[in-house]
This record gives C-alpha cells, structure tokens and sequence, in this order.
C-alpha cells in the first residue's frame, strides 16, 4: 500500500511543482501525501483485509499512520549527534519491523526507482531491459541489521544505480527538458498565485482538483482573457506548449565527485558565482548578455552524513555479519554525486566565446568559496 501511494501528494509537474511552488511552505509532496494519507484515505485503509499473500487475521489491521511515515524522507536532524543517540527521536517511537522497511522507500535502490527505472528506460526507447530487477530482488533480503544484500548481488545493484545515473544524464537532465523548466521557472509563481489559494495542506479538496489537464487547459483560456496579467501569461504559455523555447544551451559540463570529495566546497554549488566568474572571461561588450546557469545535481549514493544513510546493508558469507554498504569498497568505486553545469543564452551567437569561457572557469575548478 505504501509503494502504491507513495507519490499520491504530488502536484502538477511533479518535483518541479515541490521545488517552485512548495518550498514557500517548508512542504514536499511526501507531507501532503502523509496528509491525505491519513486525513483521507484512513477509514478505507483501515478496511483493507487481503494482502498479496491471503488474508488479515483477525485482529490486523493497516495503521495508515505506518503508511504515512514511510513514504516521508528522514528528516536532517534525525541523524544528528545527538538523534543518533536517542533512539525514539531518530525512528519516532515506530517498531523496528517498521523501521526496516523505511529503506525499500529511501534507501540507495528503492521499490520506486526500481520502477521508474524499468518503465522510463523502456518508454523513452533507452533501453528495453534496463537491469537485472529479479537477480536485485533474489539477493536482498532482511537481517536484524535491516535492508541488505548479499555480496554476489553488488554487481547488479552497481549496474543498476549506473543506469538510474544515465537516465538522469540523458533523459531527466537533457538540455531541453532543463530549457523548459527555466522558462517555467519564470512562470510559475505569478500562475500559480492566480490559480490556488495557498499551502495545500489548508486546501485538500482545491488541491485534489489542481492536475496537470486542469492546470493546463486553465493557462491555455489565459491567452484571450480580457484581465491583462492573465493574458500576458496565457501569451507566455503559449510559448511554451509551442516549444518556443527563449533559453538556448551554449555549452555544458559534466562534473563527478568522488568519497572525500564536495561539491558544496566548490564554486559548483552556487549557479550566480560560475554566472559571476564566466562574465569575467567574456569580451567587455558581452558583459550583459543575457545568460542563466543551470547546475543539475543526481547523487548515487548517500553519503554517511545524510539523513538516508545507515539504512542499507551488505552481507558477505567471508564475514558473517552484514555490515553498512557505504563500507563496501566495490561501491566506493563509485562517484557519490555529479553535476552537469550548462550555460544558456537567448542565441547561439556566442557559443564559441562562452564555450571558451567555461573552460576557462573550470580551469580553476579547485579553488573554493572559503579560506577553509
């Protein structure tokens, strides 16, 4: 039930309606799913009497409030110091069966992008079988530890967050899926201030209605709306569904980070400092072109200090007990994150001068924003 209604608080467009539109109110998708979850869908859960394996007993019942905690990511402070230590603070008092299962939803290889892998990969023509899901799912299995996999299935979960990497690379991050959303950017407040009322927490029916259909065919009848702001928008839109797209890619970069390595410590963490650093390095007649850096962020893995970490764990028959799978050296292989840095302008006219310029910027890619 949780696998099945882990997305069912997500707006139109998805995360990108999380990061425009909900941030104002400290929310995600993942709160108002717990909302509904709970608020909602309770009674109707709390009916549910067959699994995939026969029947309820007697006495079970689903507790939509487990339903609810599991599809929420750890909160940061969950794995502080001190959290660490405080056992009901970092789990909320859950049971440790439940515990367990929280890293099949945010853990390093989840029931979710293990879906969306497979059914991406297929539908965008990537690739017709992805990785091996029944060999992932033969090798992982449950210790008192939690979550883990035996050691011959590493090769398998290594080609599998690979592929999960390339589809953000080709698909998820393609440069004109990444044009589209600054141009959205430019957009969504202003519409959405038009279109909903506020935190969707204090508006679950509006919100049940607000859809991606809805949305759209509202901003379309924008365009001939007699109220000029309206119209200017709906103009804008149109635009847009148009594929008239304002921001053009002049050049990009892909940049890895390893174990040991941070991005927060780099001037890739911050779009406006490689804006700052690459118009240094154009002509001076070219020091107001209009430009917008676009840095596109996939980590692997978690690192050992985010809130995700310490959920999975590898079993190696050499050592007898399972241990964390950030240890396992094979896995170590891998980048923990990258970016990919682009630079869009309204033409294509100076491509080669802001191409020049990035590579020049990246040049002195080893030095940081601060004196630490």
């Amino acid at each position: 039930l949780t696998a099945l209604l882990h997305d069912v608080g997500h707006g139109p467009f998805g995360h990108f309606f999380d990061d425009q539109y909900l941030a104002q109110f400290g929310i995600t998708h993942e709160d108002i799913g717990a909302a509904i979850i709970e608020n909602e869908l309770g009674d109707l859960l709390r009916r549910v009497r067959r699994n995939p394996n026969g029947k309820l007993g007697p006495l079970e019942e689903i507790e939509p409030r487990h339903v609810a905690w599991l599809i929420r990511r750890p909160a940061s402070e969950e794995t502080s110091a001190d959290a660490r230590h405080d056992r009901t603070r970092l789990d909320d008092g859950q049971p440790d069966w439940l515990r367990k299962l929280r890293a099949l939803f945010c853990g390093i290889y989840t029931v979710d992008n293990m879906d969306f892998v497979l059914r991406d990969a297929y539908m965008s023509g990537y690739n017709i079988r992805a990785f091996d899901l029944s060999r992932l799912i033969h090798y992982s299995f449950f210790t008192p530890a939690g979550l883990t996999i035996h050691a011959r299935g590493l090769p398998t979960l290594i080609h599998f967050i690979e592929t999960r990497a390339n589809l953000f690379r080709t698909i998820y991050f393609h440069r004109t899926v990444r044009a589209l959303d600054l141009a959205l950017e430019e957009l969504f407040a202003p519409t959405m201030k038009l279109l909903f009322p506020g935190n969707p927490l204090d508006h679950l029916e509006e919100y049940l209605r607000l859809t991606e259909t809805s949305f759209l065919v509202d901003v379309q009848r924008w365009e001939v709306a007699r109220d000029r702001e309206r119209r200017e928008l709906g103009q804008r839109w149109r635009q847009i569904l148009c594929r008239e797209i304002t921001w053009k890619m002049a050049c990009e970069r892909t940049i890895h980070f390893h174990a040991g390595q941070s991005e927060q410590t780099t001037i890739f963490s911050e779009p406006a400092l490689i804006e700052k650093r690459l118009r240094q390095r154009l002509p001076a007649e070219l020091a107001e072109l209009p430009l917008r850096i676009d840095v596109a962020r996939h980590y692997h893995r978690p690192a050992a200090h985010l809130p995700t970490a310490g959920l999975n764990f590898v079993l190696d028959p050499a050592d007898g007990m399972p241990r964390e799978l950030n240890d396992v050296e094979l896995f170590r292989s891998l980048p923990t994150s990258f970016s990919i840095v682009r630079v869009y302008a309204k033409t294509h006219e100076h491509d080669s001068l802001l191409n020049a310029a990035l590579n020049s910027v990246l040049a002195a890619q080893a030095d940081t924003r601060t004196n630490m």
